[in-house]
């Protein structure tokens, strides 16, 4: 027997690489084909009665349709599923819940899957179950690439499907959140022994609602006694067809948490009740916040001083980008699960991509210094090329549209975004209410919050998420934040119909993306602290210089095609981004900064002396904020995460990246470093 896994915050992180995807060969009976796994030497399900054994075995004896139907919590109801295998589980859950779950409920899907298989093969097994094809080709059309994490899907307005790619066991130890019923499923014990271990049923039980059931087709001794370990309850039941017995239960004595015994600072707030949220803010961040919460039901107010995208975020174009480090690192594995987040958020949210293009985004290595970055980038982490790959200078310029020196990082499914013309959608989001004004005054009021207006009016809202960038410390319960202001200022030129144009978005020392509505535009200047926002034409000079030193060819075609490359002609924007310290944003719940210091004060002094103190908390506030410039990857979601904390269901990233994104992280490392005190 295996020895229990140390909590997650003492595990390695894996490497952020592609995972090995299934192999199948596809067998034929009288009904048709099925798929078989060639690694375990299993089948994925019988065409004859594959469909029949899952709602026998984890449907039935879940007792779903009886709970499903008596479900009147405001969370969702969380189903989790070791092996995802075809979906066939998981789609026959969904089934269920719209057969007998009342309109008003949820249903959160969390399923690990080590080997996934390829959209191609995942499309053809569930064409075995033609009554299924609407929802197959929902889950088909977000499938994720094979890469190690959380990926977040959302199937229709009630059901979310969380796939977590990585070993089971590793991945549920990593989960934030907690389940309401157990799929105990993947290849039989004896094909796939590594999955089927004590530490898988202790991961389990640690991640159960207090009256959490449990199904399983196998009825092997030490599954059964893993089970009675870690503090389930079983029974046997008849099994199905052949199989003569199968395990079902519930939780009896769940084990207490001790995963964040090292960080007690970032044990969550208790849920409260979030009928009405206020969001502050209608950038990205905030517009993105909204959304996330009105989709789920929740009547949002969303506040700000100007219309919806007319600051930072209200730029005719942004580009979709990360800059990823050459070692794992967890800023790393925030941005660049907010990547693929945003890209299947946007194909969902807009479909027809009038708002936004996947063409693609080039990083260019403008330097021998970065080339050797990008090589030992490529060299460590060996992601699917359909994510990010290295390329050579003839391809780079190949894929650009103009002909390049260099060569880079290529990410084929990035692109640009309008990020006005997108918060201005989210805004119109059905149950966000926009309401122009500042707030100046932000205080508890009993259970809620009270708002105070520069006009004099006030409003009251359960909870508030504030998402104003660097004003964010201008409300007192957030004046300890560090944030910094940074002005950014990108020029655009006309350029005639006939001109030349690039395919993908150039990234290096600033970007440049595709011309749109007769437009070239490029950028962005960086200036800390300068809070400035008129034009300046040293700024113009400064991007054109930029353009010129990465695509001196295209600056040339441009010029060669009449366009005007005059600074002093050029048109553009300013606005003013927000950077935290350490360039990772701030997303979740806000830390009483006073009581943090105090019953924290002992780290100054020796950080081993870790407090057993839980983190105190305003009850109900929250901050997304310090995006900087590339929010398009991170925002939508952190809004995601606060919106999933706010609303008590399973968090869509790692709990070692819930906490690296928290704003509290910064006092503590304040305090350790001995400049509290």
């Amino acid at each position: 027997m295996s020895s229990p896994l140390p909590p997650p915050g003492q595990l390695p992180l894996p490497p952020l690489t592609a995972l090995e995807c299934a192999t199948l060969d596809w067998r034929e009976d009288a009904t048709g084909e099925a798929p078989h796994s060639t690694r375990y030497e299993d089948v994925y399900f019988s065409r004859h009665d594959g469909r029949a054994e899952t709602e026998h075995v984890f449907i039935r004896h879940n007792h779903l349709p009886e709970r499903l139907a008596a479900w009147q919590t405001a969370r969702p109801f969380t189903i989790g599923e070791t092996g995802f295998g075809t979906g066939l589980n998981m789609l026959c859950a969904w089934s269920c819940f719209e057969r007998h779950a009342p309109a008003s409920a949820r249903l959160h899907l969390v399923s690990t899957e080590k080997h996934p298989l390829t959209r191609d093969d995942l499309e053809r097994a569930l064409a075995a179950w033609p009554d299924f094809r609407h929802k197959a080709a929902l889950l088909v059309a977000q499938w994720p690439e094979p890469v190690s994490g959380v990926h977040r899907l959302i199937l229709d307005e009630r059901v979310t499907l969380d796939l977590h790619f990585g070993d089971s066991t590793e991945r549920l130890s990593r989960l934030e959140g907690r389940v309401d019923a157990w799929f105990l499923d993947g290849f039989a014990p004896a094909r796939n022994p590594d999955m089927w271990q004590p530490a898988l049923f202790e991961a389990m039980a640690a991640h159960s609602h207090a009256d959490a059931t449990f199904a399983t087709f196998t009825c092997a001794g030490f599954v059964k006694r893993g089970l009675k370990a870690a503090g389930f309850a079983w029974e046997k039941v008849p099994g199905f067809g052949r199989k003569r017995e199968m395990l079902r239960g519930h939780i009896e004595t769940p084990p207490a948490d001790i995963s964040r015994h090292t960080t007690p600072w970032f044990i969550p707030p208790a849920p409260c009740p979030a009928r009405h949220v206020a969001v502050i803010g209608a950038g990205l961040a905030g517009t993105s916040m909204a959304e996330a919460l009105a989709r789920r039901g929740v009547s949002v107010t969303l506040i700000d001083r100007q219309a919806p995208g007319a600051g930072a975020s209200g730029n005719r174009q942004g580009a979709l980008y990360v800059k990823l480090a050459a070692e794992t690192n967890l800023q790393s594995r925030v941005y660049l699960a907010g990547l693929l987040h945003t890209r299947r958020w946007l194909a969902r949210l807009d479909p027809a991509r009038e708002l936004w293009q996947d063409c693609g985004v080039l990083q260019l290595a403008q330097t021998d210094k970065e080339a050797r970055r990008q090589a030992a980038f490529t060299d460590a982490h060996r992601l699917p090329p359909g994510v990010v790959e290295g390329i050579d200078a003839d391809t780079a310029g190949t894929r650009a549209g103009t002909p390049l020196s260099r060569g880079g990082l290529d990410y084929p499914h990035a692109g640009w975004v309008r990020p006005a013309a997108l918060c201005q959608r989210l805004a119109a989001t059905a149950g966000v209410h926009f309401r122009q004004g500042e707030v100046t005054a932000l205080a508890k009021r009993g259970t809620g919050w009270q708002l105070t207006l520069t006009d004099g009016d006030m409003l009251m809202a359960d909870q508030v998420v504030v998402a104003t960038a660097w004003q964010a410390p201008k409300l007192a319960p957030l004046a300890w934040l560090p944030l910094q202001p940074i002005r950014g200022q990108v020029s655009e030129v006309r350029v005639p119909e006939e001109a030349p144009t690039l395919s993908r978005v150039v990234c290096a020392g600033g970007y440049a993306p595709p011309a749109i509505d007769g437009v070239q535009c490029f950028g962005a200047t960086f200036a800390p602290g300068d809070t400035g926002i008129e034009l300046r034409e040293a700024d113009h000079a400064a991007n054109l210089a930029e353009l010129q030193r990465t695509l001196p060819d295209y600056v040339a075609a441009l010029a060669d095609a009449g366009v005007d490359l005059n600074p002093a002609r050029m048109h553009g924007r300013a606005a003013l981004r927000a950077a935290t310290p350490d360039k990772t944003p701030y997303a979740g719940p806000a830390p009483d900064a006073e009581r943090w210091l105090s019953d924290y004060a002992d780290l100054a002094k020796d950080a081993r002396r870790i407090p057993a103190a839980p983190g105190q908390h305003h009850p109900g506030l929250w901050i997304s904020a310090g995006h900087g410039s590339r929010g398009l990857a991170s925002a939508p979601l952190c809004a995601e995460l606060i919106a999933s904390r706010i609303c008590d269901e399973p968090l869509p990233l790692e709990r070692e990246l819930v906490d690296h994104l928290h704003p509290g992280r910064r006092l503590i490392a304040d305090l350790i470093r001995g400049k509290h005190g």
